[in-house]
């Protein structure tokens, strides 16, 4: 949280040197103050904010990506006369352990067009979900996809060091 607020004031002081503050002029400032903090990470970042924000850009990435690929499969398969989808209930076994980590994973796959979060079992170590779309009746795949997809990727900017 430290180098964030760091990371903030080179970016002001990069407008401030420039003489125009600018978002545009503020992104550069904020571009440059990551790049100065991820040359000297090994000395002063024990926090892992350089490779959590590197991992916090890439699951905006990922999230958009699977945002779209949702959309388009519910939307054609809402203007099709007949459906294709087989939906299912599922419990999801969650690595998260945090209540931070428990409502990302949560909200992002209510967020994702096709999915929806239920509830958690009482000891909240099972997320149960309602997916549109279970292929096959391959709820394993499903399961996989969103540990192996949005979970992961959740531990990885929330946890330091997280693979």
């Amino acid at each position: 949280m430290k180098l964030l607020l760091v990371n903030a004031l080179l970016a002001f002081i990069w407008a401030a040197i420039t003489g125009a503050v600018t978002l545009g002029n503020l992104l550069i400032g904020f571009l440059l103050g990551y790049i100065v903090l991820l040359v000297a990470s090994p000395a002063i970042d024990d926090s892992g904010y350089t490779k959590r924000l590197w991992y916090g850009i890439s699951f905006i990435f990922y999230f958009i990506k699977e945002l779209f690929i949702s959309s388009i499969r519910v939307a054609i398969d809402v203007m099709k006369p007949s459906f294709k989808m087989q939906s299912g209930i599922i419990g999801i076994p969650l690595d998260a352990n945090t209540d931070l980590e428990k409502t990302l994973l949560a909200n992002s796959i209510s967020l994702t067009p096709g999915t929806l979060s239920l509830d958690y079992s009482k000891d909240g170590k099972t997320l149960y979900i309602h997916a549109m779309y279970v292929d096959n009746g391959d709820i394993e795949a499903v399961r996989t996809s969103i540990k192996e997809g949005m979970e992961k990727r959740i531990l990885q900017i929330t946890r330091t060091g997280a693979p």
